[in-house]
């Protein structure tokens, strides 16, 4: 299922989600220059064969062994601190699809969240999410040497802010299973309900899955308590 649009007014311009997109895009646009070619220096110093493009992940992403055994066993090729990977794993992207649906979501359910929020209080939530997923993930493969990348798990964190607050609103989507292909509209709280329940139950090979699952619930539970001080009392019940 693809959301092709929501049917919420957004309010004011949405600043920083339309910030973080540009960011993400013009983080990947870097990405392209890279050389998909081995880079012998990087390969020697992590003691497997990598890319320059690899060799990037390794030291912007966030590779969860490195994190939890910190000084102990540091990235050897480290270009920040480790816990300031948290932060940068955020804006990198594994290829045109991996950030051409991340940043669909983020726009398609963004600016209804930055609009309840205002902007300052949205990029907190934001990050907030992201270190949540991130957390959540790390917790989960702590023995892993995989960079972790990708924005997913803070809009995660905006998908299940969505569901708290506006489960009834409409989403176009576009659905499609083999030959059936269906453009329909969809409750919030039937498209992010299944999509969660997906994270939860569908083995996906190379996605970090409780990162999504992490940001999700953070970003569902932080709607939950500001509810009613972010929403009209109209537009609180169904």
């Amino acid at each position: 299922m693809i959301p092709l649009r929501d049917y919420r007014p957004g309010g004011s311009f949405p600043t920083v989600t339309v910030a973080l997109i540009v960011l993400n895009a013009l983080v990947y646009l870097y990405e392209t220059t890279l050389s998909t070619r081995l880079d012998l220096g990087c390969s020697y110093l992590l003691g497997v064969r990598v890319s320059q493009l690899d060799c990037f992940f390794y030291q912007y992403g966030l590779v969860p062994h490195w994190l939890v055994s910190g000084l102990n066993d540091p990235s050897p090729v480290a270009h920040l601190p480790l816990w300031a990977t948290i932060f940068t794993s955020m804006f990198i992207h594994g290829g045109f699809l991996h950030i051409a649906g991340n940043m669909w979501f983020l726009w398609i359910f963004g600016d209804n969240i930055e609009n309840a929020l205002g902007s300052i209080g949205f990029f907190v939530f934001y990050v907030f999410s992201g270190l949540v997923a991130a957390a959540s993930q790390v917790w989960s493969s702590t023995a892993s040497f995989a960079p972790m990348i990708g924005a997913s798990g803070a809009i995660a964190g905006i998908l299940g802010a969505y569901l708290v607050l506006f489960p009834w609103g409409r989403i176009r989507t576009l659905i499609f299973l083999f030959l059936f292909i269906q453009i329909i509209d969809l409750p919030a709280l039937v498209l992010l309900g299944i999509w969660f329940l997906l994270q939860l139950m569908v083995p996906q090979g190379g996605v970090a899955t409780m990162a999504h699952v992490g940001g999700f619930i953070a970003g569902a539970l932080v709607a939950l308590v500001l509810r009613r001080r972010l929403l009209p009392q109209e537009a609180v019940g169904p």
